[in-house]
């Protein structure tokens, strides 16, 4: 994590054994763990999907009764996985999205405003893009997660912000503790080690329990993910176990959908304003499509008309491909994987790693991967790839269960960002091709993403939505 990111690591290997193999994947060692890299794309179809019994667990480190943050639907394994699955999917239906794009819209207005202001205070400088765009995700999130006021766009020292950073990048320990987390972590939690840093617990926890107790005695609901959660632990406390949650399953949940939806949004809508600056036809063509929507409806965004923007959501899924901001999966071993030829039989506890930023790159599915392309993603050119060569938010039964919120905020915010701004590239800014950081477990942009922002027009807020 000095020189690469793992991810490119990851994507160099698959170029390197694809085709020269005669079996789907090569092995590799992760860290300590014994490893195979995909390099066919019909065995990530099997990993993923076809036998995904085999493979349902991502071997990573939690530790429920020491380290009750890292009990969350991305690390826990088995039936327990599958049991809050079942109980959290509910939380994420179109109906819910749809009952937040409210609280959404209300962050928006701040965020253009404060576009407004930076550009205002330097119009000859360029703006760091990726910072406003992540105390845009946090304040969104914050809000619908935690009912909170975060005032992260208006406060840079924001303490969500710097907690949301810190709970992705800081690590409780150092490198050597960190192959042990990754490489054993089954042995990791026997041993009861901790993987979050504990100024990061103590304050979720604290967020969650203030939150909790305040909605419960005033009788506050905001039909947003903590109310969703609130039902849950409430139906555990009355003594319905098998339907509800404990408070620290609530706690970890919340906290993972802060996390994980504050940094892939924003990296996510970074990438994509980047691209538009290096792209100006294509941002042309985006901002006469959004402009043409918000007429046709009287200048109103809203859930529905949202959905009229089709250039936009293959502006989003052309960066997702060219910058996925999860750029591997990992899967690990649960039952032996029989292979036509015994040399790739997989034996229980052997990681499977799903290489998303080698696949997205792959020409083989993407011509000219390079390019920034969004028509590769009109429906006849989708129909004519395989399955599973778009992976930015897995796929199968263990796929992003917040899906549909986390592309619902990056639209909002995209669409009056392109409506009231026009984004080039700046002489002193952000040079392409992208440059991602070594030491970050995401994909995140080398040094941010600096940009020549302008109005266009007059500053449109959605007082007038």
């Amino acid at each position: 994590m000095k020189t690469m990111q793992i991810a490119e690591i990851c994507k160099r290997t698959y170029f390197k054994f694809k085709n020269k193999t005669d079996g789907p994947f090569v092995g590799f060692y992760f860290y300590l763990k014994r490893t195979a890299v995909v390099t066919d794309i019909d065995f990530v179809k099997t990993v993923l999907i076809r036998e995904f019994d085999k493979f349902q667990d991502r071997g990573l480190f939690n530790n429920e009764r020491d380290d009750p943050l890292s009990n969350h639907l991305i690390c826990i394994e088995g039936q327990k996985w599958r049991t809050l699955r079942q109980k959290l999917t509910p939380t994420f239906t179109s109906g819910k999205t749809k009952n937040m794009f409210p609280m959404v819209l209300n962050v928006v207005d701040e965020l253009i405003r404060v576009f407004d202001e930076k550009i205002s205070a330097s119009s000859k400088d360029s703006l760091e893009i990726h910072d406003l765009v992540a105390r845009f995700t946090a304040d969104v999130i914050g809000s619908c997660a935690f009912g909170l006021d975060c005032h992260s766009l208006t406060d840079p020292k924001a303490e969500f912000v710097k907690m949301g950073k810190d709970a992705i990048n800081k690590r409780r320990y150092g490198k050597v503790m960190d192959l042990f987390l990754f490489g054993a972590p089954k042995l990791a939690a026997k041993l009861r080690v901790k993987g979050t840093v504990q100024e990061v617990e103590d304050f979720y926890m604290k967020i969650v329990r203030d939150t909790i107790e305040y909605r419960i005695k005033n009788q506050v609901k905001r039909k947003d993910f903590m109310d969703m959660l609130i039902d849950l632990k409430l139906k555990y406390d009355s003594g319905n176990k098998e339907e509800g949650l404990t408070f620290n399953e609530i706690a970890a949940q919340a906290f993972i959908f802060f996390v994980a939806g504050f940094e892939t949004s924003s990296t996510t809508m970074a990438f994509a304003l980047f691209e538009l600056a290096c792209n100006q036809d294509i941002q042309d063509k985006l901002r006469a499509e959004i402009d043409g929507v918000l007429k046709k409806h009287n200048g109103k965004l809203d859930y529905d008309s949202l959905r009229e923007l089709t250039y936009l959501e293959k502006v989003i899924d052309e960066s997702l491909r060219k910058h996925p901001a999860v750029g591997q999966l990992n899967r690990v071993t649960t039952q032996r994987y029989e292979h036509s030829n015994p040399k790739y039989s997989l034996e229980p506890g052997t990681g499977v790693i799903v290489p998303t930023l080698g696949i997205h790159h792959d020409p083989e599915f993407y011509p000219e991967p390079e390019k920034f392309i969004p028509e590769r993603f009109d429906e006849d050119q989708v129909r004519q790839r395989p399955a599973c060569t778009f992976l930015p938010f897995g796929d199968g039964p263990r796929n992003c269960i917040g899906i549909k919120f986390g592309r619902m905020q990056v639209a909002v915010g995209m669409t009056l960002l392109i409506h009231n701004f026009k984004f080039e590239l700046h002489p002193a800014g952000t040079k392409a091709p992208m440059e991602y950081r070594c030491n970050d477990i995401l994909l995140s942009p080398k040094g941010g993403v600096h940009l020549k922002v302008t109005r266009v027009g007059l500053i449109v807020i959605r007082a007038l939505y």
